[in-house]
């Protein structure tokens, strides 16, 4: 059995048994392996994300929480690839700590080969960026997922700060740039925020009310709006 296939393996195993423990020696055995390996497998799961717990002493061993967890995609060195060049887009953006985050889990579900060819064919490809955008504020990251409302320092483009109660609807990237749409408390209207220029970003605890906005509305002047998960009429 090789690595990706012992880590699946594992995975599988403790969601199987949880919430019961499984020891390192006993998951050992069971892959005919040394423990060490097996430590050295667990841990690699622990910091790509898989939630596993280890409990010390006798009794003790590790397990799963099978209702956060998925089984693990096998992924071709070219989807590998087209995931890191993906993720690798994201450096400049405020989903730059989930991207790297996800391109750790990448790693972690390949065999070393894989890895290693994977890292040498994404060293080939570049962006070409201008290179003096400030990146917006990871506290924007969480604008959508959590669904709170935001309270920011905003600075216009006179270079005018002010501070903005903001309703979070979505996002428009554009090259290096990411703006947020969001309904602007102090403007009472739909808004859209380049992400450079948010200085300052905290939740306030309030849930944002339900509203909706149809792409039209925004009324983009430049360029066609495309949908993340594919493109029109695919």
């Amino acid at each position: 059995m090789n690595r990706t296939d012992r880590l699946y393996a594992l995975v599988e195993e403790l969601r199987a048994a949880a919430p019961a423990r499984r020891s390192a020696t006993r998951l050992a055995e069971r892959f005919g392996v040394s423990t060490r390996t097996v430590e050295r497998d667990l841990r690699a799961l622990q910091e790509s994300g898989v939630p596993i717990w280890a409990d010390a002493g006798r009794t003790g061993g590790y397990t799963i929480d099978a209702r956060a967890t998925l089984p693990p995609l096998g992924l071709t060195v070219d989807e590998a690839l087209a995931v890191s060049i993906g993720l690798g887009a994201l450096a400049g953006s405020p989903f730059r700590d989930a991207a790297a985050s996800a391109a750790r889990k990448v790693t972690a579900v390949l065999t070393e080969d894989d890895a290693a060819r994977t890292a040498r064919l994404a060293s080939r490809v570049h962006l070409l960026e201008s290179g003096y955008r400030a990146a917006p504020p990871t506290g924007l990251a969480h604008a959508l997922t959590d669904g709170r409302v935001l309270r920011m320092t905003y600075r216009d483009a006179h270079g005018a700060a002010s501070e903005r109660l903001v309703e979070p609807l979505g996002y428009i990237g554009k090259g290096e740039d990411w703006y947020l749409v969001a309904w602007c408390r102090l403007r009472e209207g739909v808004r859209v925020f380049r992400g450079d220029r948010v200085l300052h970003v905290e939740e306030t605890g309030e849930r944002s009310p339900a509203r909706t906005i149809a792409v039209e509305e925004l009324d983009i002047p430049h360029g066609v709006l495309r949908p993340v998960l594919g493109r029109p009429g695919s």
